[in-house]
């Protein structure tokens, strides 16, 4: 019985790495002075709220605050708190007005097209990106980087792309992720990467299907508090000097209703994905600022360019205008389509600052981490200076500061 089960597990394996190879760019060796550097494991959980390590007792995780540093309070995403956006912010320390990936679907009025988190031709084209990641900084700096799936990894960004990568598969086996990150961690020095990305999206899915309070968002929670105990075994076999941080994109909230725009106003003439309005004339959008400014109480409408400077979402044409922003747990889109699908039972994507509930994790490990920090919230552009600082690289010109977090260190 033994036997047949350790046969169906590397079938599987077998199966899921045929399914998903990893990819190897032309990527030099590490540079002399590389190799002596230590090494950074960013982890993102999606979905993980920045409560759920004590509502759901994650005991990995609350053990790394203990020896390590975390934010108690939460981690701020940067506005709107979905997915692409904060990955792309968390590697390239910019606000996604700035990186570009201002949402997971949008349109950019300016070449005409639309970019689809579901299309592997836009994921994959670099020229929708802007900023440089971290590892593509790395890259170009003499040191390999890897990518274990994160949003972007698989384009070409600012002239570079990571050592090693995978095409996304949200199917692949959890546990064999956590392998294949210490397996390039085995390489040869000159080989093996020191900047690393790791994204489980478990928590997310059950959150969007269940709520936040739901028992199936506790499974999740325990799941992946689990891949990062196996992969904290892992890293202390391997007797590398490792800084390992744990992050997630954004929180979740329990969703009331759903709020539809085209009932206030027509969006013939119009481009519309999801929330975001893109006005055929300046005269039109104006004219749809009135309309829906004081069209519902849920809703607070701007003119792009008087959007709350604190949400960084005021000067790209990506963003559409005038600008949506929910005051709760509401699902917004501009159109109702024409064929209904149910209301998920969680969400996220709302104002960081008016819903704390949006609030992401931030845990922190390593020999270069000082015991026991707990930080105030702070925002998710600041990881990048942090992770720079950490793997000995020098940074362009980017929104984080690193004396936000410089605290953490030893």
């Amino acid at each position: 019985m033994k036997r047949l089960l350790l046969l169906l597990l590397l079938t599987l394996s077998a199966w899921a790495q045929e399914l998903t190879p990893v990819i190897t760019g032309n990527t030099a060796p590490n540079a002399d002075a590389q190799q002596q550097k230590h090494y950074v494991v960013l982890v993102s959980l999606d979905g993980f709220r920045y409560d759920y390590a004590r509502k759901y007792n994650a005991a990995h995780l609350l053990a790394i605050a203990q020896h390590g540093a975390s934010a108690p309070d939460g981690m701020i995403p940067a506005f709107p708190s979905i997915t692409f956006p904060n990955h792309l912010t968390l590697v390239t320390g910019l606000y996604p007005e700035h990186h570009g990936i201002i949402a997971n679907e949008f349109y950019d009025p300016a070449r005409r097209a639309k970019y689809d988190f579901r299309d592997h031709s836009k994921v994959t084209d670099g020229s929708w990106y802007s900023g440089t990641p971290l590892w593509s900084l790395a890259v170009k700096q003499g040191m390999r980087s890897a990518c274990f799936f994160w949003p972007g990894s698989e384009a070409e960004i600012a002239g570079a792309r990571p050592t090693f990568y995978l095409r996304y598969d949200d199917h692949f086996p959890d546990e064999q992720r956590v392998q294949q990150i210490l397996t390039w961690l085995k390489l040869p020095p000159a080989e093996r990467p020191h900047f690393l990305t790791l994204y489980f999206s478990n928590v997310d899915h059950a959150g969007h299907e269940f709520g936040p309070d739901a028992p199936e968002v506790a499974a999740a929670v325990h799941h992946a508090d689990i891949m990062i105990g196996k992969l904290e075994d892992g890293l202390a076999e391997l007797h590398l000097p490792v800084d390992l941080i744990v992050v997630s994109d954004h929180g979740m909230a329990a969703i009331k209703d759903r709020i539809d725009l085209d009932q206030y106003v027509s969006f013939k003439g119009w481009v519309t994905v999801g929330d975001l309005i893109y006005p055929p004339s300046e005269a039109a959008a104006q004219q749809a600022y009135e309309k829906l400014k004081n069209a519902d109480p849920r809703l607070a409408i701007y003119r792009r360019a008087d959007v709350p400077v604190n949400l960084h979402f005021n000067s790209n044409p990506r963003e559409g205008d005038p600008v949506v922003v929910a005051r709760g747990p509401f699902a917004v889109r501009a159109e109702k389509p024409l064929e209904e699908r149910p209301l998920t039972k969680g969400n996220h994507g709302f104002d960081p600052y008016a819903m704390p509930e949006m609030k992401a994790i931030f845990f922190a490990e390593g020999p270069d981490i000082r015991q026991g920090v707990e930080l105030k919230p702070f925002e998710n552009v600041e990881v990048y200076p942090l992770i720079v600082k950490l793997l000995g690289l020098e940074s362009p010109p980017v929104d984080g500061k690193l004396n936000i977090l410089s605290g953490a260190l030893k």
